[in-house]
């Protein structure tokens, strides 16, 4: 990585919905619709939750009821846009250092009375350091992103 780099990966989806439902199954709902194996807590995956305030957490629950974070809440702007920290690092554990995690923001464009251009950027991914290429590769690979987005718009339109 060239130094002074910033890497970032961009992804965008157009569902039917309108903006509010759009944000609302995206922040309150997400453990409905991510891959329940992109999971990184020891339990059996049962939720994620967003906190819906600037310093919030970002964390998902087990079964048992174990918590373990995934970031924070920069901003929560209901129904245009939120961002979140992600501090897990290339071996997927979370880091609390918040100067080496990245960024994900996502924003919900009305396109139509029932459509929604939901642009997802996941950016400052050089601040994990060494992993920060492979963290990029990862998210952007079709396993990552567009998976997620994907198993998202679906739940959206349900």
């Amino acid at each position: 990585m060239t130094q002074g780099t910033e890497l970032r990966v961009r992804k965008s989806i157009t569902v039917k919905a309108t903006q509010e439902r759009a944000f609302t199954v995206f922040t309150t709902k997400m453990g409905t619709w991510w891959p329940a194996d992109h999971h990184i807590g020891d339990g059996v995956f049962a939720d994620i939750v967003i906190e819906p305030k600037p310093g919030g957490r970002w964390f998902e629950r087990s079964q048992d009821g174990a918590e373990c974070e995934w970031g924070s809440v920069l901003a929560y702007d209901p129904h245009d846009r939120f961002v979140l920290t992600w501090n897990l690092q290339g071996d997927w554990k979370y880091d609390p250092d918040t100067a080496r995690a990245s960024e994900v923001e996502v924003r919900f464009i009305p396109e139509g009375p029932d459509t929604t251009r939901v642009e997802l950027e996941h950016r400052h991914l050089e601040r994990h350091g060494e992993a920060a290429e492979g963290i990029q590769t990862s998210v952007d690979s079709e396993r990552g992103w567009p998976l997620i987005l994907t198993h998202y718009a679906d739940a959206v339109v349900g």
